[in-house]
């Protein structure tokens, strides 16, 4: 892939790579947590969780402050003209 083809993905609204960015400490601390319920390691258990859980408030964030507010910013400017 090209760079401008990369940079156009990021910005068009039906791809969003900096979203995916964010769900990658959900995605370590679900591996976290399986590793550590079957190897009945219990800190590394619950360690694996609270990462996993941070990570996909992380992902919901980082979803919200990318996409949703340039696509609501454009959304006003179309309201406010009328």
């Amino acid at each position: 892939m090209s760079f401008e083809l990369t940079r156009t993905i990021h910005r068009d609204e039906s791809g969003h790579a900096a979203s995916v960015l964010g769900a990658l400490p959900a995605a370590a601390g679900a591996i976290m947590l399986g590793f550590g319920a079957a190897n009945d390691t219990g800190w590394l258990a619950i360690a694996g969780g609270i990462i996993a859980g941070l990570g996909i408030v992380i992902y919901d964030v980082v979803r919200h402050a990318t996409i949703d507010w340039g696509m609501y910013a454009r959304l006003d400017r179309l309201d406010s003209g009328k």
